[in-house]
C-alpha cells in the first residue's frame, strides 16, 4: 500500500491543487493534507485501499501499474466525494478523529467539495492515455450508480421496522452493502485492469473480489460502529445504536433462534424510529443483546466469508504471481481491525 500511494499522491495532489482555491483546499482537509485554512499537516490520511487496488490489479493484469494511475486517481477522488456527502447525510460529526468536512466548512460548502471532487474524478479518466479511457469511464459511472442505489437503500432502511413484515432481512443487507461499499472496491479493481488491457474475464473476477472485499470492510465496520473505541475509530461508542441505523451485527442477531433475541427485539421496538437519543446505559444494554445473540460473530463469519470469495475470483483466472499475491495478502486488511 505505501508503494502504491507514493506512485498515486503526488498526481492526487496535483490534480486536487487544480481545482478552485475554496473546494481545493476543503478536498485537501478531507484528504487529511491540511488544516482548516490551509495549513500543512502531517499523517493521518487515509490507508488508500482503493488505488492500491488499482494499481496492484493492472501489474496481476501483466502491466505496469502506472498504466493504472488516472484509474487510482480518479477512484480515490470519487471515494472521499462519498465520504464528504456520507457524513452530511449520516450527521456524521467526525471524521478520522477530526471535525468532518461540513462540520468545519459548513455543509453548502461540503456539498460544493464533494461535487467538485465527482467531476474532476470523471475529468481524469476521461483523459486517460491508451484506448481504454472510454470503457473505463462506462466503468465509473455503472458502479457509481450502484453506490448511489446502496446510499439510497442504507437510508430507506433507517425507517424500516425492527421486527414484522416490513423488517430487513439480512440478505437485503448484504445486497445494500455490496453496492454501498463493494461496488467502489470492485471498480478500483476493474479499472486497474480495464486501463492494462485484460480482456473481460479477467476483469469481472478482479471486480467480483473487489466486491466480496467490500462487504467483508462493511461487515467489519458495523462491529466497529457498535463496538469500537472511540479512540482509535474517532467516532462515540456504539454511534450506529445511537443513530438506529440497520447494521449486519444487529440484523444477524434478531434473526438469530437465541432469547437475547426477542429482548433485543423489544428494547430497539420501545425506541421508536425517532425521539430522543438513547443514554449510556441503554445502549450498552443494546450492544451486550446483540453480542449475547451472536450478532458480532455472525458478522465476523460474513467478513471471513467474503475474504475467501474474494481469494476464490482472484483464483478463477490467469494473474501475475507477484501482484496477485500482493492482492491475496491485502484482504486481510479489510478486517484486521476487528478480527
Amino acid at each position: 500500500m505505501a508503494r502504491c500511494r507514493a506512485l498515486v499522491e503526488p498526481a492526487l495532489r496535483e490534480r486536487v491543487s487544480g481545482l478552485h482555491n475554496w473546494p481545493a483546499e476543503m478536498a485537501a482537509y478531507a484528504f487529511g493534507w491540511c488544516e482548516v485554512g490551509g495549513a500543512p499537516r502531517a499523517g493521518a490520511a487515509g490507508k488508500g485501499l482503493r488505488q492500491a487496488l488499482a494499481v496492484l490489479c493492472a501489474e496481476a493484469a501483466g502491466a505496469p501499474g502506472d498504466l493504472a494511475l488516472d484509474g487510482a486517481v480518479a477512484v480515490e477522488l470519487v471515494h472521499t466525494f462519498s465520504l464528504v456527502h456520507d457524513d452530511i447525510m449520516d450527521g456524521d460529526e467526525t471524521r478520522r478523529q477530526r471535525p468532518a468536512v461540513w462540520k468545519a466548512y459548513g455543509t453548502g460548502p461540503a456539498v460544493l467539495a464533494g461535487d467538485a471532487l465527482f467531476a474532476l474524478a470523471y475529468e481524469v479518466l476521461a483523459g486517460a492515455p491508451g484506448p481504454h479511457g472510454a470503457a473505463a469511464v462506462r466503468r465509473l459511472s455503472r458502479d457509481m450508480a450502484d453506490l448511489v442505489e446502496g446510499q439510497a437503500e442504507d437510508l430507506l432502511l433507517e425507517s424500516r421496522p425492527w421486527t414484522g413484515p416490513g423488517a430487513v432481512e439480512v440478505g437485503a443487507y448484504l445486497r445494500m452493502a455490496e453496492q454501498k461499499t463493494g461496488a467502489l472496491l470492485g471498480c478500483a479493481s476493474a479499472l486497474g485492469a480495464l486501463l492494462a488491457g485484460a480482456p473481460a474475464p479477467v476483469v469481472d473476477a478482479l471486480s467480483a473480489a473487489g466486491r466480496h472485499l467490500g462487504v467483508a470492510f462493511q461487515a467489519a465496520d458495523d462491529v466497529l460502529g457498535l463496538w469500537g473505541d472511540p479512540a482509535v475509530t474517532g467516532k462515540p461508542a456504539h454511534g450506529d445504536l445511537r443513530r438506529r441505523k440497520k447494521t449486519l451485527p444487529v440484523l444477524t442477531a434478531l434473526a438469530a433462534p437465541h432469547p437475547a433475541a426477542a429482548r433485543l427485539a423489544t428494547r430497539l421496538t420501545a425506541l421508536g424510529p425517532g425521539g430522543g437519543e438513547p443514554g449510556d446505559a441503554v445502549l450498552r444494554e443494546l450492544a451486550g443483546l446483540v453480542a449475547e445473540a451472536g450478532g458480532r460473530e455472525a458478522a465476523l463469519a460474513e467478513a471471513r466469508r467474503r475474504l475467501d470469495l474474494a481469494a476464490e475470483a482472484l483464483s478463477s483466472v490467469p494473474l501475475a504471481p507477484a501482484p496477485a499475491a500482493e492482492l491475496l495478502a491485502l484482504l486481510p486488511f479489510a478486517i484486521g481491525r476487528v478480527s
